[in-house]
Order: C-alpha cells, then sequence, then structure tokens
C-alpha cells in the first residue's frame, strides 16, 4: 500500500490557519462585525475555501504529472485513487455533522463548529467537482478536453457560493430601492 500523507498535513495546517485567522486576528475580529454568522459568513467561508482548495488541488495535480516531489498520486493496492473520493467523503462527513446540527448553537465553540463545517464542505465540494468530468466520462480525462466539463462545474458552483455570498446585500438593497425608500429623481 502507497499512500501519499503529504496532502493530509497541508489540508490539517491550512484548516488551521484559516480557522486561526477567522477567530484572533484582526481580519478575523473585521468579518465577525461586518457579517453575520448564518448565513453569510458560512458561505464566505466556504466559498474562499472552495476557490483555494480548487486552486491548491490543480497545482498539485500539476506537479504530479510533472513529477515535482513530494507530490504523487495516492495509489492503494495498485488502485489510483483519485482526490474525488476524498471529496465525497468530506461531503458525506459534512452532511452528518449538520444533521446532527453541528455549529447551529450560538456560544463560541459552536461557532468555531459551524466555520469549520463550512470550511470542510467548501473543500469537499471543490475536491468532488474538481473531478466532475471523471463521473460523466467514467474515465480519467482530467488533461483533455473533455476535462473541461470540471472547470464548466467549478465556475457554475463557485459563482453560486459568491453570488449567494454577496448578492443578497445588492439584492436587498435593490428591493429597497423599488419600495418607495429611494428620493424622487425630480
Amino acid at each position: 500500500m502507497h499512500i501519499d500523507w503529504v496532502l493530509l498535513p497541508i489540508l490539517a495546517a491550512t484548516t488551521a490557519a484559516l480557522l486561526f485567522a477567522l477567530r484572533r486576528t484582526r481580519l478575523g475580529a473585521f468579518l465577525r462585525e461586518r457579517i453575520a454568522d448564518r448565513p453569510r459568513r458560512r458561505l464566505l467561508i466556504a466559498s474562499v475555501s472552495f476557490f483555494l482548495t480548487f486552486a491548491t488541488v490543480r497545482g498539485m495535480v500539476f506537479c504530479i504529472v510533472h513529477h515535482i516531489p513530494p507530490f504523487h498520486y495516492v495509489i492503494m493496492e495498485g488502485r489510483h485513487i483519485h482526490h474525488l473520493v476524498f471529496g465525497i467523503l468530506i461531503l458525506l462527513l459534512v452532511g452528518y455533522g449538520w444533521l446532527c446540527e453541528v455549529g447551529n448553537g450560538s456560544d463560541s465553540s459552536s461557532i468555531l463548529a459551524s466555520s469549520l463545517m463550512s470550511l470542510l464542505y467548501g473543500l469537499g465540494a471543490a475536491l468532488t467537482l474538481d473531478e466532475f468530468a471523471l463521473w460523466l466520462n467514467l474515465k480519467d480525462v482530467y488533461f483533455v478536453r473533455e476535462g473541461r466539463s470540471s472547470f464548466d462545474a467549478i465556475i457554475l458552483f463557485g459563482s453560486l457560493l459568491a453570488i449567494s455570498t454577496w448578492g443578497a446585500p445588492l439584492f436587498s438593497a435593490s428591493a429597497k430601492g423599488k419600495s418607495g425608500d429611494r428620493p424622487n429623481p425630480i
């Protein structure tokens, strides 16, 4: 059994660094003041995690294909395990956590759990959708023309996360303007 364990410490360190930044830095304090915990902060965390994970995974796959150490494919008993598998497992874990209402309280530990679940959701979604073309074609088409459907899926879902995060205030401001709160231009 040959497994590349470098990914696990990278993911753990990145997760810890992001959670630390959200809790113990000026940026974290700024976000807590300006963005309500639910659902907008969760959406923001998931969105940032999604795009960072996608960029990181694409970079790691580039390194693997070009034989840049220490990266290489995860192999178990001679079988290549695609990162899509890890994404699905993470999404199942997050879904189960949300079914058990992990991170739904208002105390400090619950808000931390909420942030962790959101971060893991973005991570799992990126790992899964990065290999969307594999689902569609049932063969590895990562670097050929058919692999473009993975980019399409990433762009569509990433746009949904971004619009959900930033679009709500724009749409609510637009709705307020239509309701007569806006001064008459004449």
